[in-house]
């Protein structure tokens, strides 16, 4: 099987290439824009190109089997752009469906879209978690973007000779992990007090590991053809079980203890922090029993084996 991967340089991009390379029954084209977590195999090209060039038609897609689409505009933690909403537009819409146009005229078999479990909001109220049924509801410029692309893939998709295949996954952790979760590692290994053991949320995470086993899944199972599916480890934390875990994965004591959350909600609004709070103390919780139920698909990796691995560094 022949398969494309674009963002191979990215977080979850590189280490799906990592996968597949070890595996002598795929060849692998990945697409990368910057010369990082590459690696070498014999079953292995890659190919420089940036997704918003608008160059796609260049592609020499005859030979590909799936695409697995990683790449994209991600979260940008201090946004410079005029208006956002055009720049995610731009990479994570025009972008994503030029690339699936172009390859259903080239007699690509599957398209594999990484979206967000953004695209249907932001939290979840506690004990109620997303499921596969409920309508779009984006909230930020990038779930905006995901979720026009879905839309626009949907519409592709009618076209019988290219299935499409949407995954959804929440907050991704593992090797290489940046952004939010990488805060959280080094917010652990100061050892300093964390007024957080009064929280009793409930967050859904995703190690790379399980997401990786589940886009493998799909790349040829008959019942993923033209549908979408939510991803978890299939174990919810509560923020302080979170930093627990973290904590222990790296042989650490955490040193949690309870603060009354409506103090915490003060203190940090009155910093201007009130989005921190909200990813603290706020709920996040995916239903994956439909997922696993369509796909005879189970999580094989553990929590607690997938955290060590966050500290581990990438060649």
């Amino acid at each position: 099987m022949k398969i494309l991967v674009t963002g191979a340089s990215g977080f979850v991009g590189s280490n799906l290439i990592e996968y597949l390379n070890a595996k002598e029954c795929y060849g692998v084209l990945a697409l990368i824009r910057s010369p990082r977590n590459l690696h070498s195999g014999s079953n292995l090209e890659y190919r420089y190109f940036d997704l918003d060039d608008h160059n796609i038609s260049q592609l020499d897609l005859s030979d590909i089997d799936v695409i697995v689409h990683c790449a994209g505009r991600a979260h940008v933690m201090k946004e410079l752009a005029k208006d956002p909403l055009a720049e995610f537009r731009a990479v994570n819409v025009e972008g994503t469906l030029n690339l699936a146009r172009q390859a259903a005229k080239a007699g690509v078999k599957r398209f594999i879209f990484l979206s967000t479990i953004k695209v249907l909001g932001e939290n979840t109220v506690l004990g109620k978690p997303f499921t596969n049924d409920d309508n779009l509801d984006p909230q930020n410029p990038y779930s905006v973007s995901k979720a026009e692309a879905e839309i626009g893939l949907r519409e592709i998709g009618n076209n019988p000779s290219m299935d499409i295949v949407i995954i959804r996954p929440p907050l991704v952790y593992g090797k290489g992990v940046k952004g939010n979760f990488s805060r959280l590692l080094n917010l652990v290994t100061l050892a300093i007090p964390l007024p957080l053991g009064a929280i009793k949320n409930r967050r859904s995470l995703v190690s790379v590991e399980n997401l990786i086993d589940l886009i493998v899944t799909c790349l040829d199972h008959p019942n993923a053809k033209n549908k979408s599916f939510l991803v978890s480890d299939d174990r919810d934390l509560s923020t302080p079980e979170l930093l627990s875990v973290i904590a222990k994965s790296e042989g650490l004591n955490p040193w949690i203890f309870r603060c009354p959350q409506i103090l915490l909600a003060i203190f940090l609004r009155i910093l201007g922090k009130s989005a921190i709070y909200e990813r603290l103390c706020g709920s996040m919780q995916v239903n994956i029993e439909d997922t696993k139920s369509q796909l005879s698909w189970n999580p094989p990796c553990k929590v607690e084996d997938s955290m060590a691995n966050c500290w581990l560094k990438v060649d």
